[in-house]
């Protein structure tokens, strides 16, 4: 995350880190629960490595530094900080329970967190009220990380919605779980029965991607979405705000998003709450 050099002056060699906006729980570290108006600079919580990747939730913060060491704070009712209580933490915290292992990316859904490794292993934390854990008959909260047991192939990509998860495998596999997008894709396909892995509270493949490759998935409150290898994008679930580029209101399968990319190979792909972002090679667009 260092700057490119624009002059003589020397390159800092670590991140610094900005937080702003809503601070009800504390999830912005900065020791206070005031909602803040403009960006201030957190003391320096990592100073073992740089930041690698920055993540949040409904009321929770995740911090993943270059060396792989993973730091959490904000709302903790459910455990979702994975620190083994369910006490608000107002500063970014080391979670101990996961020294040792190196953490490749975070994702932070409403009240749960999912974990992966650079080895490829999954695990979860946080509310398990919908199944978004992945582990079935598990207890309905879990305080510290556990492994998805069921998710037995190397893991390269994992993605984080309101009350969902997902998770790309080394051979472009993708799998969901926890069924927070089943009562929208009742209400808004009546008649029609829907996919297992909508329903699923353990790791269930996503079928209508068995001739692509994924390379990385992406989830947002109530849709999720997958980056082939090819550089197509196939996405399913809500489609409230138009964010699914299609004029179904829920998608059941997976549909690839074709029109608006002029058959452009999609580089990036970046999901925000009821919001897609998508770069190709040439330009940004939006869906």
């Amino acid at each position: 995350m260092e700057p490119e050099p624009h002059s003589s002056e020397a390159v800092p060699t670590a991140a610094a880190l900005f937080a702003w906006g809503a601070n009800s729980y504390g999830q912005l570290g900065l020791g206070h629960k005031e909602d803040v108006l403009s960006a201030q600079q957190l003391s320096d919580f990592c100073k073992s490595g740089c930041i690698k990747r920055i993540t949040g939730g409904g009321g929770h913060s995740a911090v993943v530094t270059d060396e792989g060491s993973l730091f959490v704070c904000g709302l903790n009712k459910d455990g979702q900080l994975g620190l083994g209580h369910t006490e608000e933490v107002l500063y970014f915290t080391p979670c101990k329970s996961l020294l040792g292992c190196a953490i490749q990316q975070v994702a932070c859904g409403w009240d749960f967190t999912i974990i992966l490794t650079e080895n490829g292993q999954v695990l979860s934390c946080g509310s398990n009220s919908f199944g978004q854990l992945g582990v079935p008959h598990g207890p309905r909260r879990c305080v510290i990380p556990q492994a998805i047991e069921l998710l037995r192939e190397k893991v390269v990509s994992i993605a984080a919605g309101l009350r969902h998860a997902l998770a790309a495998t080394a051979s472009g596999t993708v799998f969901q779980w926890g069924t927070g997008l089943a009562s929208s894709g009742r209400r808004l396909c009546p008649g029609q029965t829907l996919p297992l892995f909508l329903t699923a509270k353990e790791p269930s493949t996503v079928t209508g991607l068995e001739n692509s490759q994924a390379v990385c998935v992406l989830a947002g409150s109530d849709h999720s979405a997958s980056l082939t290898d090819a550089g197509e994008l196939y996405v399913w679930g809500s489609n409230k705000h138009g964010q699914l580029a299609s004029q179904a209101a829920f998608l059941l399968l997976p549909q690839r998003i074709e029109a608006c990319f002029q058959n452009e190979k999609i580089a990036a792909v970046w999901s925000g709450w009821t919001h897609l972002v998508a770069q190709t090679d040439l330009l940004w667009l939006r869906a």
